[in-house]
Order: C-alpha cells, then structure tokens, then sequence
C-alpha cells in the first residue's frame, strides 16, 4: 500500500469487521487534546474520498471539524467557563440559571447534529408547563441559539434550521410610568421618609436602584449642579457559594471597587450609562444639606444605611412599597409599582415636558449612540431645562427634599 503524504490522514482497514477507515489530525480540543476526524467505508477508494473531502474542509476552515457525537450537555459544560469570563455578573447568573435548570434538563442527550427547530421549541413547552411566562421561555431560547451559534464558530455542526428557529414571544409587560395624581399623592410621603432625597432623585433623573445607591459625593458636583454617574452598587457572587475567602466572581476587563462583604462598585455596562443629571438649584441646596447629616462611611456613599453600610437593593424596594402603602397607591393591576418604574417615570415626565428624543436618550443613558462624558457636558444646559421642568410639575422647586 503506498503511503500517503505526510499531513493528509491515513487510511487502514479494520481487522473486526473488515471496514476502512479514514483518519486526519484537525487541531486542537478546548482542553488541549489532539483532535483528529475519522471516516469509515466499506471499500478503500470511498474511505479515500470522504477524508479527501474532510481534509479540504479542514484546510478552508469550514465550521464541520468537530466530531458529530457532542451533546448538548457536553457542550454546555465547556460553554459556560467560557461565558462566565465574558459577561457581567448578572447576565451570567440568568445564563447559567437558563441553561441547568431548563436547557440540559429538557435536551441534554441531545447531540448537537441531531437537533431539530422541536428541541427549541421543547425549551419553550417545559417552561410554560411549569407556569413561567413566554417571556422567560424566550430568554431561554436565546440563550440556547446563543450556544449553538457559539458552538458552530468552534466547529461543531449544528443543523442551520434549529439556529433559525422562531423563539416564543415575550410576553407584554404592564410596567408603565406612574400616573401624575398618583405622584402628587407620593410626593408628601416621600417627603417624610428618612431619605426622601433619594426618591425624589429616582423620580426626576431616572437613574436605576444600584445606580442611585452607588451614588458618591465626589460625583455629587456643586460647581456644574449635577451628579455623575460613573459607578453603580452591586453585590457580586463568590467563586464558591458563601465561601468569602474563595474570591470574587468578576469577569474579564470588568472594573470594580470593592466595598465590604460582597458590595461593590461596579461600572456603567455601556459608554451610555456615564452620564450626567443636572439638577435646578433646590435640590442641589438639598443636597448640601443631606451631607452634612447623612450617615458617615469609609466610601462617601449617599445614600447609606444608618449604620454607614452599603444600602441593600431589597431593603430599598421594601421602603418603596412603604411608601405607595402609605399613600394609598398601587399599579392598575393591584401590585405596588417596581423601584424600576421610577424609570419609567421619568422618561414620559421629560417627554411630557416637551423635551427632544436626543436629550431625554441622553439623560436615561439607554442611547444606541455611545455619549462621551464630553459630549453630555456640552448638552449640560438643555438637559437641565428639561430636568427643571420636571422638577416644577412635581413641586420640588418649591418644597426641596432633604
């Protein structure tokens, strides 16, 4: 039998059962194994031409390298290490979430090449038959497209038709802004809660649970009138379940200060989420007035506990339905609004006013456009027009927070 040249496979017959086989190396595995691709045939000519083709599919680097016997399980456990290095603390919780407890238990044994546009679906069908919305069985189907898209960039195959797979709909929300009577009835609670800067800020600005809470005095700028937002609180989890001396699970490029315990300070997640909210002189004087009796802290927190510790979201949202109990508000549905709808709230509170689509994508920090910190300075003025006309619809140039 003449050899074949040096880089192009081999090709033997098997003594058990008399079948030829094709092999030829394919680089390298995730673990650093050696991977090779075999072919088997019934004659020497066909073994010949299948790892001809195999080889060439190689050399032009087509997304078909890999063995064809990886399961969906096997795959996710190679995919999630790599996940956990690349996004941010939260997003990897809700993968991981949707991966062990719904896509390996409902397709695990599955291989990669076998699966079919049913499997995504069966995503979807487990979890409407353990009462979670559509929008939860969506999230999971991106999750898993996310992981087959992942896992043909490596070379697995995976059937073109399951990746193009119409995911199930989300559901429609019923988070809305809070409706005016509803703030003015807010408005003299908050007023008399031991923070009702706090609140007045999330109403006017926008700005989420840990970006307010994150919130220190050397971004509070009297000079300009505005806050700065550059960090935001959140607890991030251990490398081992409440095992503190195991270390921080923090991706890569992922900038933080650490507080205490688990707290820290992380980043914006995009160019838009540094920005600045100007603030009429009111509550800038409340806020010079807050600092001289808010709680002290070794981090210059705002908004701290009274104890000096990093504010805890739950507790957080606890006062808020404080609040709405107080008042006698609740969402139309019966629930107490979300610490989210402040958001909300502020958003339709600008555009009410009159204010342009650039300034209030601006002020809220969800632009698609990357804003420098330049740039919003620049824009410093109309962006506080729009916040003091806010301001005036809920009485706070009149009675300042404090």
């Amino acid at each position: 039998m003449a050899r074949r040249d040096y880089g192009t496979g081999s090709v033997y017959q098997r003594a058990q059962d008399g079948k030829w086989v094709g092999s030829v190396a394919a680089g390298y595995t995730a673990s650093g194994a050696r991977r090779r691709i075999t072919v088997v045939a019934r004659t020497e000519a066909e073994a010949k031409r299948k790892l001809n083709k195999k080889r060439l599919e190689v050399e032009e680097g087509r997304k078909t390298i890999v063995t064809g016997r990886t399961t969906v399980k096997t795959w996710a456990a190679e995919w999630l290490p790599i996940q956990e290095r690349n996004l941010r603390p939260n997003a990897y919780s809700a993968t991981r979430t949707a991966v062990q407890r719904w896509i390996v238990p409902t397709l695990g044994p599955r291989r990669l090449t076998d699966l079919r546009p049913s499997d995504v679906r069966a995503i979807a069908d487990a979890q409407r038959a353990a009462g979670r919305s559509s929008s939860n069985a969506a999230q999971a189907q991106r999750v898993f497209r996310k992981m087959l898209k992942d896992a043909m960039q490596e070379g697995h195959r995976v059937p073109a038709e399951v990746v193009a797979t119409k995911l199930a709909r989300m559901a429609v929300s019923d988070r809305e802004a809070i409706p005016l009577d509803d703030l003015r009835a807010l408005v003299p609670v908050i007023d008399q809660t031991g923070q009702p800067l706090r609140w007045a800020t999330a109403l006017v600005t926008g700005w989420r649970s840990g970006e307010c809470l994150g919130l220190t005095w050397e971004h509070v700028d009297f000079t300009r009138g505005a806050l700065v937002l550059s960090w935001q609180l959140q607890a991030l989890p251990y490398n081992r379940a409440f095992r503190p001396a195991s270390g921080f699970r923090i991706p890569d490029g992922y900038e933080v200060r650490h507080l205490v315990d688990a707290w820290h300070l992380v980043r914006p997640k995009s160019k838009a989420g540094f920005r600045m909210a100007p603030l009429p002189p009111a509550m800038m004087d409340a806020f010079a007035e807050w600092q001289e009796v808010a709680p002290a802290n070794p981090w210059g927190l705002v908004w701290p506990t009274v104890t000096g510790r990093p504010a805890n979201p739950k507790r957080d949202r606890e006062e808020w339905q404080a609040i709405q109990a107080t008042a006698g508000v609740t969402h139309p549905s019966g629930r107490f609004y979300h610490v989210h709808e402040c958001r909300h709230t502020a958003a339709t509170l600008l555009q009410d006013a009159g204010t342009d689509e650039h300034t209030i994508k601006t002020l809220m920090g969800h632009s698609s456009i990357a804003v420098s910190r330049g740039y919003m300075h620049v824009g410093l003025d109309g962006s506080r027009r729009a916040i003091a006309a806010v301001t005036a619809g809920l009485g706070q140039e009149s009675e300042r927070p404090c």
